[in-house]
């Protein structure tokens, strides 16, 4: 596919990064900065171009009447959506843009169908959404859904004392007696995709993949909360905490907002009525403690600096017992990060690429069984691809312990007209159902893909 990128910041970085790998795509990017062009195009094998991506001419440059999709992820919304009209119009291809604005939330239907948008994607909304789905089951360090939200998986912990330390796959079935597969083992600096016979070891993290009910019914039988927070603490008052705030007043959650910034307290005051909104600087350990940090089910850190949100989550963890969340922007020293202490980390622009691409991968294939959702686990080295099944897919009317799998792949669920089906060697797969695969190979794109 011949894509063009416009606007190289942190999200236009993750996307090129992300298809760069499939080497499938003649990838364009566009961006006003010279410096910023140099450096993506001496790392990596993109072409280049310095202008205004909403400028004709540019496009005409970059060949837009040849392009199959255009992303516009600059820092303006306007600009973004100035961008696909005028791709739209010149060339006739699909396009995506970033729009972040509150003022454009209750719109985006809207804008969507006027401009003739493949996608709008907002970066925080979608991570807000995500932590929302951590404070309604805080056992869970990440939970990612499929289906319309029919199919989770969770990420957990296996402790010392778990009941799971030290037993085989087999073993924690017939212990637990749920519907639920474990789909991955996260071990120091490994992956694997289990079978049976692994045994699991004190320290591993492991993806469960189960249905909202029986996930829950999981988590109840080894011991775990299941228990959504009451209410929560939220530091920094920006976009992400706005739609944050919103969904979880909805979901009957108590939210206070701690920020030093007097002007945005009191617009949030204005927005969130429902909220407490507190005027004060939140690095003084003093503050929070006086506003209840202590008493706090939950605590969410989502100040523009890295830095800030990743101390105040260390201090969070050393008064309360409660959900810790922490927001993080810059994905390059994710290794190291996810070595702290942190609680659950959210990376927006890491959420939005995702998005992206697994829109990417489902309009590339055309033919067969196409990516209805993809997202990225274990800090982007596991893949979970949910598949369309068409009539004439050849995994129809086999059992998949008959089908020559690649390596590190596992058909992990199969999701039936709304039924939820955690898969047996002797189960089938018909025309019609879309099954959830989990790998640890990059850039598949058709359900024959995952075959020998």
């Amino acid at each position: 596919m011949k894509i063009i990128i416009v606007g190289c910041g942190k999200i236009g970085l993750s996307i090129v990064k992300q298809l760069i790998i499939e080497k499938k795509h003649d990838i364009t990017v566009i961006d006003k900065n010279q410096d910023v062009i140099n450096d993506i195009t001496n790392n990596f094998d993109v072409m280049g171009l310095v202008g205004n991506g909403a400028s004709y001419s540019v496009q005409r440059e970059a060949q837009v009447e040849k392009t199959d999709l255009l992303i516009a992820v600059t820092g303006s919304d306007e600009i973004n959506l100035l961008c696909c009209l005028f791709a739209r119009k010149a060339g006739n291809c699909n396009t995506i843009a970033r729009v972040r604005d509150p003022l454009y939330s209750k719109e985006i239907q809207y804008i969507k169908d006027e401009l003739g948008l493949s996608m709008i994607i907002n970066p925080e909304y979608a991570a807000a959404v995500e932590i929302s789905r951590l404070l309604r089951f805080p056992s869970a360090d990440k939970i990612d859904t499929f289906a319309k939200g029919r199919v989770e998986l969770l990420n957990i912990v296996i402790t010392e004392d778990s009941p799971f330390a030290d037993k085989t796959l087999i073993e924690v079935s017939k212990r637990v007696l749920s519907d639920i597969l474990i789909c991955t083992v996260e071990r120091g600096e490994d992956i694997f995709i289990p079978n049976g016979p692994f045994i699991l070891r004190a320290g591993d993290k492991i993806t469960i993949v189960a249905s909202a009910v029986n996930s829950r019914e999981f988590f109840t039988k080894i011991g775990f909360d299941t228990h959504q927070v009451k209410d929560t603490m939220i530091v920094g008052g920006g976009r992400m905490t706005y739609y944050l705030a919103e969904i979880l007043l909805k979901m009957g959650i108590r939210v206070k907002v701690v920020d030093s910034d007097r002007e945005r307290c009191e617009s949030l005051s204005e927005m969130l009525p429902k909220a407490t909104i507190i005027n004060g600087d939140a690095t003084n350990q003093e503050v929070l403690i006086e506003e209840g940090i202590e008493g706090c089910d939950s605590f969410v850190s989502l100040t523009g600096i890295d830095e800030t949100n990743i101390f105040l989550s260390l201090f969070a963890k050393t008064k309360t017992q409660g959900k810790v969340v922490t927001k993080i922007d810059r994905i390059s020293f994710d290794d190291i990060i996810s070595t702290f202490n942190l609680g659950s980390l959210i990376y927006p622009d890491k959420i939005a690429a995702d998005y992206i691409v697994s829109y990417v991968r489902a309009m590339q294939n055309t033919i067969g069984s196409n990516v209805e959702t993809m997202i990225k686990l274990n800090s982007g080295r596991v893949e979970a691809l949910e598949f369309k099944i068409t009539s004439n897919s050849p995994i129809i009317g086999r059992p998949l312990m008959e089908l020559n799998l690649k390596r590190d792949i596992l058909i992990g669920c199969i999701n039936r007209k709304g039924t939820i089906i955690i898969p047996k060697g002797q189960s089938v797969v018909e025309a019609g159902d879309t099954v959830i695969v989990v790998t640890t190979r990059s850039g598949l794109s058709d359900i024959k893909d995952i075959l020998e």
